[in-house]
């Protein structure tokens, strides 16, 4: 096995949208939860997430190829170039075909599974989006990181 060394780090968090936000946020005793305003939490017992505060995924992947993607993918790529610029790597210099993605993630898009829930019950199955499951699963934000940073060696996720 061969050795692998973290150079760079990004965070992207309800405490900050990057790292140094969210290490200033941790070190202050700051909490990232706040009333959910994503979603009407009326019949729910809990009304208090960790969601992210204005985040803008264009900061980080063009508009048109952010529609197809879920916010997970989103936050993942952010961080993941938040990584990269961290680590000083210029990936002009690199082999691209020797640099890969590995991230972990427990669920995919849950935000594009339950969008393509109400539009099956409402509007029927024909009116799914054909990106459905290229957005939904565990695995697409290491696949888009890659896309996105031109990496194309091993690209692994676990759950």
């Amino acid at each position: 096995m061969e050795r692998v060394v973290i150079t760079g780090m990004g965070a992207v968090t309800p405490l900050g949208l990057d790292l140094a936000a969210t290490w200033e946020g941790l070190l202050a005793g700051r909490s990232g939860a706040t009333a959910i305003t994503r979603f009407d939490t009326t019949g729910f017992q809990t009304t208090i997430a960790c969601e992210l505060k204005d985040f803008d995924a264009t900061n980080y992947v063009d508009r048109k190829e952010a529609r197809r993607m879920d916010r997970f993918s989103h936050y993942a790529i952010a961080a993941a170039r938040q990584a990269v610029h961290d680590s000083g790597l210029d990936l002009d210099r690199i082999d691209r075909d020797q640099a890969g993605v590995t991230m972990s993630s427990a669920m995919g898009g849950m935000e594009t599974l339950q969008q393509q829930f109400r539009v099956f019950f409402d509007r029927g199955p024909s009116r799914l989006s054909p990106f459905l499951c290229t957005m939904m699963i565990a695995d697409m934000a290491a696949g888009q990181i890659a896309i996105q940073l031109g990496l194309r060696g091993p690209n692994f996720a676990t759950v």
